[in-house]
């Protein structure tokens, strides 16, 4: 199949919205940062904060191949978390701008809170891609797992013989007995009882000299 060659247009377009987005979105929350009441040479720090947290956790979702499916959610939540962080952040501040809104003292505290929760929840991100999902459990073919299951199935009807022999004077667990403690049906006890029944013959056949 050919490879279809790059679009210039579409990558020229594209970059120009991103500069021109990251420029917009660092004027805004930098402005809430202001006037919030963050000192004026810190003020960059919030859209700093919220745009790499934004950019952190959108690689650790959209990579696949970071840490485990728990994390790959938990980075996916918190990308558009941080987004939606970003968009509100600068749509607070245009509406102060614009005289619609006034900075009262829950929009500070909340503006004053981003750095502490993105440090947080940074932190609980690089432990959770830390943590890798288990390997597959490797397939056993059904022939393999039928001669498992008729072994321990076996085994079972020995060991429940042996404890109905011990409480019944040696008496032999019956048909019904092996289907009721072993809960198989009737054919399969059947089977089974018949198998003891073989090896506890042989056992008590005398030996010839």
């Amino acid at each position: 199949m050919a490879r279809a060659g790059r679009d210039w247009w579409v990558i020229v377009g594209m970059a120009v919205a991103a500069i021109s987005a990251a420029v917009a979105s660092f004027a805004g929350l930098r402005g809430l940062a202001e006037v919030a009441g963050w000192p004026e040479q810190l003020a960059w720090l919030l859209p700093i904060t919220i745009d790499a947290y934004a950019m952190t956790s959108a690689r650790v979702w959209l990579a696949g191949t970071v840490g485990s499916k728990g994390a790959r959610s938990f980075a996916r939540a918190n990308a558009i978390g941080a987004i939606a962080t970003s968009i509100v952040g600068n749509a607070g501040y245009h509406l102060n701008a614009a005289g619609l809104i006034t900075i009262s003292w829950p929009i500070i505290v909340l503006v004053g809170a981003v750095p502490a929760a993105v440090l947080g929840l940074t932190a609980h991100l690089h432990a959770l891609t830390s943590i890798q999902d288990p390997p597959p459990a490797p397939v056993v073919s059904p022939q393999v797992r039928t001669r498992r299951t008729e072994s321990d199935l076996l085994d079972a009807a020995r060991d429940a013989d042996a404890r109905h022999r011990a409480a019944h004077n040696g008496r032999p667990i019956s048909r019904d007995g092996l289907r009721s403690a072993l809960r198989i049906a009737g054919p399969k006890a059947s089977e089974l009882r018949r198998r003891l029944t073989t090896e506890t013959d042989r056992k008590e056949a005398p030996t010839r000299p």
